[in-house]
């Protein structure tokens, strides 16, 4: 019997697919979860519930678009490919059709900076790429150019895409960028948001990666500051 492939990422996905669902960012089978492996990349299969998916049932699919297992893989492996092609940065394509971020992406529009926490995707601002057929080379080409330079972006009339390094990282992130979706709709009720300007993301940015690594968030931080920081 041949031993299968790759099975610690496999049920990782299928995990992290199950994870999302739990967290109300996707529902039933919808939404996509992809991660780069060693020639190519494992993806979610197509139209099988996540609770009904066994780690045999995870597709892995080459960068020439082609794929082997005892199922279909997503119908938006396309994005999944272009995106890990173009991004060697990143190991984790997450696309979920969540709440908020799609109310927002049904009328175009993306995720300014009210709030500084967009500074996670990687701007100043999550984008929303134009609108095109699920599946679709066009609908690809948009995902790319509406993730250059960011972690995450809204599919207009579809949902949200957001990479990572690693499903939990991924994950996280989606869950953020619900939640921000979600206050930047909030706050339309008081009236337009005021926007945090790009030099002050780049500022928290900065901050955000040196506490990622362990480093004092502001150059000549007391030890005792970045723990109050770290707390916050």
């Amino acid at each position: 019997m041949t031993s299968l492939s790759h099975p610690v990422p496999r049920r990782a996905i299928i995990d992290t697919c199950l994870a999302m669902n739990g967290s109300g960012i996707n529902q039933g089978s919808s939404g996509n979860l992809s991660v780069r492996v060693e020639g190519g990349f494992l993806i979610t299969p197509s139209s099988l519930p996540y609770d009904e998916t066994a780690p045999e049932d995870i597709v892995e699919m080459g960068f020439d678009g082609t794929y082997v297992g005892r199922r279909r893989p997503s119908s938006e492996w396309r994005f999944h490919r272009d995106i890990l092609k173009a991004r060697p940065d990143v190991d984790v394509v997450l696309h979920a059709h969540s709440t908020f971020a799609t109310a927002l992406a049904v009328h175009g529009r993306g995720i300014p900076s009210f709030h500084y926490m967009v500074a996670l995707a990687g701007g100043d601002s999550i984008r929303c790429a134009p609108y095109a057929t699920f599946g679709t080379q066009e609908l690809s080409d948009h995902a790319v150019a509406a993730l250059e330079g960011r972690l995450a972006c809204l599919l207009a009339n579809h949902g949200m895409i957001v990479l990572g390094k690693t499903l939990k990282g991924a994950l996280a992130l989606a869950v953020e960028v619900e939640t921000l979706a979600r206050q930047y709709l909030h706050a339309h009720l008081l009236g337009e948001p005021v926007i945090l300007p790009p030099e002050e993301i780049a500022r928290v940015a900065e901050k955000m990666r040196r506490m990622t690594y362990g480093l004092p968030p502001d150059e000549g931080a007391a030890p005792e500051d970045t723990a109050r920081l770290r707390e916050a």
